[in-house]
Parts: C-alpha cells; structure tokens; sequence
C-alpha cells in the first residue's frame, strides 16, 4: 500500500519542528509496536540528517509490565546501570504512544510504579529542565480509537487535524494569552464546584506549540508552590492515569497542598498516588488548552488538556524552566471544562467566559 503522505509530515514535524535533532545526535526512539509505520518515518528523517535512532519497543504504557510486577523492590528503587547511562548520554528523547490496549498495565500497584518513577527521576531531569529536547506523540491504534468513540480512519482523521495545523499562527495566538497571565498575583478558576485561585507572580508561561508534546497547543505555568487555595472539581470528564480513570475528583487546596481528596470512583488510587511522594500534593501546573484542532474530549490526556476553552491542572512536578519548584515523580495532567459557564480570572478582571477570552 502506498505511505500516508500525512505520515511523512508527521515525521519531519517531530524531528524538525519539536526536537530539532541534529547531525551526530543520539536520539531514544521509544514506542509500542503498531506504531512501525511511524517509527520508520521518523527513523528515516533521524538517518537523512546524520544522527542515531536507537528504537526501543515496550508492549506495555507502563514499561515491562511483568518485571515491574515482580522484580524485588530493591531493584526497583534504583535505576538499571545500562538504563542510567542510556539516559544520561542520549541527546533527545521521542516517545510514540501507540497502545494495543489501553488498560495494559493497570493491575501494577501504584507504589511499585511510584518507586520505579522515583528512580528514573534524577537521570530525567535534563528533560524536565528543559535543557535536553523531548516530544512525546501518538500513533493511530485501534484501541486509541476505541477509546475516542471513533473509527479507527476518523481517529486517524482527527490526530493528523490536531498536528498539521498552522503552528505560527497559533503560536501568535498563544502568545496573547501568556501576556495577559505572566506574573499574575492571582489567577481564579470559577466553574461547576470549583471556586480555586493560585498565584504567578514573577512565573513566566510557556507558549506550547510544536514542542514538547504533540498535539501541542497550550500555555502553561508552575503556579507559585504555596499559592493555592480553594476547592476544584473534575466533574466534566475523568481525570486519567495510568489507564485508570478516576471519575468526579474533587480536591481541596489550602497554602498550595490538598488536604482533602474524593472521588466518585477509583478514590483510593488517587489518594495513592498524590501521598506516593512529598511533592505529589502539590499543585505543579496550571495549563490553557488552545488547539482549534481538538474540540471534544477522549479520554486520552495528550488530547484533551489541550481543548479549546478548557483548562488543566497537574498534581506533582513543576517545570524548572518556567520557575517550578516542587518536585515529583508524579505529574498528573486532570482537565476542567470552562466552556460549560466556567470563569477565569486575572488579578480580579475576568478574561474568559464559557470558553470564550473576552481579552
């Protein structure tokens, strides 16, 4: 069959529009196997501009599944030597999401995980420092499809409409809107159970277009750590992890951390994994979603955090680079839909009604 040629500009995205690989480079090519017809594509652009693709194939979201359910903890709560030194040298790092199943891995405890990501933290820095280039994508799968209520061809359909999109003018676009939140001494989320205000003072945002994470299409901050009070609710969609979903999380903030935490389902794995760690409490992110692309929500986070008119908050890891502090192997993305009569806020004035910015 002949290629997609949607496919061949998907590949050239990623490598010159998000990582900007470079000749020389070694470059961790990690995906799940459906995704050969992307890995090639992008392995063919890595060869085209002189630099290494190391391709790694995992069968499962979480890693290898049946080892992290067995393996001593011991083993466990320390990096594997040859996993430490592939990640301290390697130059970028590419990571396709193409799943068989989406619940693979969901039957590992959360506090095996929570060790192996505690380990893996110190050698990933450079990455959350913003200091070594990553992206991280997907692969049309039918399982991804599935989850999305969708064919495998619409889903195919809507991926390729949320990436190959005009991402300078977005990024114009984007730009307004971190102007307007940059350095705010307060931010207030007003929604359905939700009353909720955070500051940004002296917190520059990112401007989130091909970057980091694609689909792109965000401006995001790390609130300042002890700033967040009040209540938000997720009643609108499930907050995802791991292939679990979590249904009507509320939290309730007070100085930055939650001090209480409920759910309508699957409470007890979100307790879990906001104690797995000191920082995992904490508010790390405050995100806008801005695609014109992405208009309705599919159960999978890489999406749907970035919707028009919606928000997102992430419980654990800030972003050294934009002036984050607390630190997490977590880093839980859960959106709130403001298009719904939601309100946000800017130091008392509001900016954005029901979706709409009223800059």
């Amino acid at each position: 069959m002949p290629r997609d040629p949607r496919l061949e500009q998907y590949a050239k995205l990623l490598v010159d529009d998000c990582v900007h690989v470079r000749a020389g480079w070694q470059v961790l090519l990690q995906a799940q196997p459906p995704a050969r017809p992307l890995v090639d594509a992008v392995s063919r652009e890595l060869a085209r501009r002189g630099a290494y693709a190391l391709s790694r194939i995992q069968f499962s979201l979480a890693g290898n599944a049946a080892w992290i359910k067995e393996a001593p903890e011991e083993l466990l709560k320390e990096l594997a030597p040859a996993e430490a030194h592939v990640l301290d040298t390697i130059d970028c790092y590419i990571a396709i999401i193409a799943p068989e199943n989406t619940r693979d891995g969901i039957d590992i405890p959360p506090d095996r995980l929570a060790l192996l990501q505690a380990a893996g933290r110190a050698h990933a820095e450079p990455f959350f420092r913003d200091e070594k280039p990553w992206v991280g994508c997907q692969y049309p799968t039918p399982a991804l499809a599935q989850d999305a209520g969708m064919t495998l061809e619409q889903f195919e359909d809507f991926l390729y409409g949320a990436v190959l999109i005009d991402w300078d003018a977005l990024e114009r676009e984007m730009e307004k809107i971190a102007q307007r939140f940059d350095g705010a001494r307060e931010v207030r989320i007003v929604g359905e159970e939700t009353d909720l205000t955070f500051s940004l003072e002296a917190r520059k945002g990112k401007v989130s277009a091909a970057g980091a994470n694609m689909p792109s299409g965000e401006v995001f901050y790390s609130p300042v750590e002890d700033s967040a009070n009040g209540v938000v609710t997720f009643s609108e969609y499930p907050a995802v992890y791991l292939g679990r979903d979590v249904q009507g999380a509320r939290l309730r903030f007070e100085n930055g951390r939650t001090v209480e935490i409920s759910a309508r389902s699957e409470e007890e794995f979100l307790r879990s994994i906001l104690s797995s760690d000191e920082g995992a409490s904490v508010l790390g992110e405050f995100g806008i979603g801005c695609n014109p692309g992405i208009q309705q929500h599919m159960r999978n986070t890489l999406f749907d955090e970035k919707i028009e008119g919606t928000i997102h908050l992430a419980m654990g890891n800030g972003f050294p680079f934009i002036g984050g502090t607390n630190e997490s192997a977590v880093h839980w993305d859960m959106v709130k839909d403001l298009r719904r009569g939601g309100e946000l806020y800017v130091d008392g004035e509001l900016v954005q009604r029901a979706g709409q910015w009223q800059l």
